[in-house]
């Protein structure tokens, strides 16, 4: 081998190294966005990707799903183009407790004793906004939001740490898509997201791809069911117990 082709085999092979190493930091930078939700340091990381206006992967009590800062509008305005969703169909929110419900929704028609009978759980109890929300793009053309508590440690724990603002919350999965189960299952969205929280499956059926129930309690004295979901026959006992007569139209 010649002084020409040795000096040129040796740049190239310092060329594919050093490319190659790019290649090695990268994918470990990609894997180090999937943190497993046992870790007791992943709450915080997840709280610092929702202050720096991030979009995250996480599980809830249903299914998994992505969460941003509701108040945040760059971070709405992402979380719908994650989607591929049109700005008409809305998204809920999620937060700690019944006092949170409170304050950003409007619920004074609504007593503590129903709404702790409905959550924490899977549902999604639809009420007028209040002046708390005051993000633009979160549901433009409603004045209603839907609010949840989901039965889930980690996304209760996360509520309690990132108590600076409510969390917008939608299905992991690119809308009229089925709801995600496990993490693989919006691989191809993780790219777009600011980390990805992994609680290992979440049911095992095509029932648990259901969601939340979802229910519209604005009108005093009278209920809507807006999407049946998994706890739908509950829900019903429910709001009958407390007297709540179907809405007719």
């Amino acid at each position: 081998m010649s002084t020409i082709t040795k000096l040129v085999f040796n740049f190239q092979r310092k060329c594919y190294s050093t490319v190659g190493m790019e290649i090695m930091k990268r994918a470990r930078r990609k894997a180090e966005c999937v943190y497993n939700v046992d870790d007791p340091v992943t709450l915080s990381i997840a709280r610092e990707c929702l202050m720096a206006g991030s979009v995250i992967g996480l599980p809830t009590d249903t299914v998994y799903g992505f969460a941003c800062n509701a108040n945040n509008e760059t971070a709405i305005r992402h979380l719908y183009t994650i989607k591929g969703r049109n700005f008409d169909k809305p998204v809920a929110i999620c937060v700690k407790n019944i006092a949170d419900f409170r304050k950003y929704g409007q619920a004074n028609h609504l007593s503590d004793t129903l709404l702790e009978s409905l959550l924490p759980g899977p549902i999604t109890i639809i009420v007028q906004r209040s002046e708390h929300l005051n993000n633009r793009f979160l549901n433009p053309n409603t004045i209603k939001i839907g609010i949840r508590i989901p039965k889930s440690q980690f996304i209760q724990d996360l509520c309690s740490l990132y108590d600076e603002q409510p969390l917008a919350l939608t299905s992991a999965n690119r809308s009229s898509e089925r709801s995600s189960l496990n993490i693989q299952e919006f691989k191809e969205l993780w790219p777009m997201l600011g980390g990805i929280f992994d609680a290992g499956q979440i049911g095992n059926s095509e029932e648990s791809r259901f969601a939340s129930t979802v229910i519209d309690l604005t009108q005093p004295g009278f209920y809507q069911i807006i999407r049946d979901g998994v706890a739908l026959k509950q829900t019903l006992d429910i709001l009958h117990l407390y007297g709540l007569e179907p809405k007719c139209f």
